[in-house]
């Protein structure tokens, strides 16, 4: 019998169908929508240089997700698993690979992603509340240490905040449409940006444009890591990943024609910080520190669904390696991988550390 059967033959617990599709949409919703939407359409615009083509990306940003959402659905309504990804290398390519590419995540790629969006809570609580001369490593050890208490809990607290944060962060967003759309005056003149000539500039303009809006749509691929969850997943994993992105695809145009009718083009093209400066011209001081408020839920967002996508491919680690036998234990009562969880938090805390 091999070592994976016989880690498998110890479990006394595996991953249940708890999640309903509204649960999912909120998970993918919550890991796409970061701090991006808040910046990139500045470096975006500056780089396509007309309306028509930036919203024209902003489109086909959405349309390239969901292509390759569907490729994602197939796989996780075929194999479904909470090790996603890693399982779907394993398949595909062997264990030795799925091991890299597993280790990768736990020790790195997913504990980092915490690490850095809990450090841009830090940075903005700190705005608010300074705790010192190291105030944002201080808030960003804090949410890292209660949020992982959460989903140490149990899925049923984890999916109940990051439902909560996801409208928090959704709701932010049309703030900043309905203060574009609704509230900001005409937008004062500007000086033209300049634009370059010919099609090579044109070409490498649209090739810059669709990294970062790409970069922006990020994080529905985590959605195959809790396709072993979501109920009815042969129907269910593919309807919340079409919803999902349609409604993110939806919210990033309406922010983009916001961010346009209340700055201007050039003035939103030369902006460092342009959901910060639409607020600011239609709110003032009160529309900085929404903005901040904004970002630092945007932020808890993406930490909150990164621990539950995060561990339990650490889950799927330790249940496929003796070696990390400990990772891969199930707790039925929470419904949740409570030692990756642990030992995930230990990590990210680390690396905020």
């Amino acid at each position: 019998m091999s070592s994976a059967m016989n880690s498998e033959s110890t479990q006394q617990a595996a991953p249940r169908q708890t999640l309903s599709m509204t649960d999912a949409c909120a998970m993918i919703v919550g890991l796409i929508v970061g701090a991006g939407i808040f910046g990139t359409p500045s470096i975006v615009a500056g780089a396509v240089g007309d309306t028509s083509t930036l919203i024209a990306v902003w489109v086909i940003g959405g349309v390239f997700s969901i292509i390759g959402a569907l490729c994602y659905a197939e796989l996780a309504t075929a194999f479904p698993s909470a090790g996603g990804e890693y399982h779907f290398i394993q398949r595909a390519f062997g264990r030795s690979l799925a091991f890299l590419y597993g280790w990768a995540r736990m020790t790195v790629i997913v504990a980092g992603s915490i690490a850095v969006f809990a450090y841009l809570f830090g940075d903005y609580m700190t705005r608010v509340i300074s705790l010192g001369e190291y105030s944002s490593a201080i808030w960003a050890a804090l949410v890292v240490l209660l949020l992982t208490a959460v989903n140490y809990r149990g899925i049923r607290e984890g999916k109940a905040t990051q439902n909560l944060f996801t409208t928090l962060e959704v709701g932010g967003l049309l703030l900043i449409v309905l203060a574009g759309l609704v509230f900001a005056g005409p937008p004062p003149a500007a000086a033209p940006v300049a634009g370059g000539g010919g099609p090579w500039y044109m070409g490498a303009g649209l090739a810059t444009a669709m990294i970062f809006v790409l970069f922006t749509y990020g994080g529905w691929n985590d959605a195959a890591y809790i396709s072993a969850e979501v109920r009815d997943p042969s129907r269910n994993m593919a309807r919340s990943l079409l919803i999902a992105i349609s409604v993110v695809a939806l919210l990033y145009v309406l922010v983009n024609l916001a961010y346009l009718k209340g700055l201007g083009y050039d003035a939103m093209a030369r902006s460092d910080a342009v959901a910060a400066d639409l607020l600011k011209t239609v709110w003032g001081t009160t529309g900085e520190k929404l903005i901040a408020v904004m970002i630092a839920v945007a932020a808890l967002t993406s930490v909150n669904g990164s621990m539950i996508v995060g561990a339990r491919s650490n889950y799927a680690l330790g249940r496929d390696w003796p070696l990390l036998g400990y990772l891969g234990r199930w707790d039925e009562a929470s419904g949740s991988p409570r030692n990756a969880m642990l030992v995930q938090g230990a990590i990210a805390l680390a690396l905020v550390g």
